[in-house]
């Protein structure tokens, strides 16, 4: 079961930022969905879903928000080649 979050906001923000607001609110949408995954509370799947779109296409879309698509410190990543 879906559940809806419902956000006021004033009618002037699409104009100022010359979007629709259709467009408006899908930036939001996905600008939530980035900020949860860069919080790791979401996973990538999970902030893709919630934005509507699919985890590939999110993930290629993060250096938009500036957000890391893998964010491991130097001595994870070097951990992670040695296990592989």
């Amino acid at each position: 079961m879906a559940m809806q979050l419902v956000i006021n906001y004033p009618k002037t923000y699409p104009d100022a930022l010359q979007t629709t607001p259709k467009e408006f609110e899908k930036e939001a949408t996905m600008s939530m969905a980035v900020k949860l995954f860069e919080m790791k509370r979401m996973s990538s799947g999970m902030a893709a879903e919630l934005a509507g779109v699919d985890r590939v296409s999110f993930l290629l879309n993060l250096h938009n928000y500036g957000v890391p698509m893998i964010d491991l410190r130097e001595e994870e990543l070097l951990s992670d080649m040695e296990n592989a």
